[in-house]
């Protein structure tokens, strides 16, 4: 595999809740994904889930807190627990999950985008 050049590969693509794979780990994809506004209220019942931000900053409200991550830092939303991520601007974030992950979870809505999309 060739290294990969995380900023040159936000380049690559605007849209908004949409994860690009950019490389594979075992059975783990990360994913760069760009968040703008607000994203639906969903959780991953099989899985752990953790938000890295590269660039801006974002929140993750769940039942009882929110927590605001900004350039630097991480946070692991704990496998069935509902979240609802969003971020008052464009904010870049890596994801690390496993393999066929659905990025809505259990919720099926307009956000609900393909997996496996590689750039």
């Amino acid at each position: 595999m060739a290294k990969v050049n995380l900023p040159s590969k936000f380049e690559l693509f605007t849209e908004h809740w949409s994860p690009k794979v950019v490389a594979e780990l075992n059975d783990y994809q990360l994913k760069l994904v760009k968040v703008n506004g607000d994203f639906v209220w969903h959780n991953h019942v099989d899985t752990d889930e953790v938000f890295i931000v590269f660039k801006g900053s974002m929140c993750i409200e769940m039942e009882h807190e929110t927590i605001t991550l900004n350039e630097g830092e991480m946070y692991v939303v704990p496998q069935g627990v509902m979240h609802k991520p969003y971020a008052d601007e464009e904010c870049h974030v890596m994801l690390i999950e496993p393999r066929g992950v659905t990025n809505t979870g259990d919720a099926i809505s307009n956000l609900t985008s393909e997996n496996d999309t590689w750039i």
